[in-house]
């Protein structure tokens, strides 16, 4: 199996996951790649998309913004990040990224690490504070 995991990924290799907020293309992941500590997918969020509140209970994250604007929480705090800004996650701190322009957002998200013992991600956005919290 090791021999069949890439050490090199090129465009033809992605994996990409259709999800509500926008496509998702893994670049770095278990059955992908070997990398253990890692995982990496860049997400393009089309205008007025949303990944809502969530956590994720073992892995940190860091969010680095390659074009748009993302408006991006970390439990109750906000900032607007644009291109070359990143935001850092702890892991199982609420948090949310919503599309702020007009354009596709496009998005590295880097999570470690790439396995977890639970869920990867917890659903948050139908609980309160969180639910309301933007508006």
């Amino acid at each position: 199996m090791i021999d069949e995991l890439k050490r090199f990924v090129q465009d033809t290799d992605v994996e990409v996951e259709e999800l509500p907020w926008g496509p998702h293309e893994w670049l770095s992941r278990p059955g992908l790649t070997s990398a253990d500590q890692l995982l990496l997918v860049r997400v393009s969020m089309p205008p007025g998309q949303a990944h809502r509140f969530h956590r994720h209970p073992e892995l940190e994250e860091i969010i680095y913004v390659i074009s748009g604007c993302a408006e991006q929480w970390i439990d109750h705090e906000h900032r607007l990040l644009g291109v070359g800004d990143i935001a850092h996650i702890p892991a199982d701190v609420p948090h949310g990224t919503w599309n702020a322009g007009q354009e596709t957002l496009v998005f590295l998200a880097i999570l470690g690490p790439a396995h977890c013992e639970g869920p990867m991600l917890i659903d948050l956005s139908e609980q309160q504070p969180w639910a309301s919290l933007r508006q």
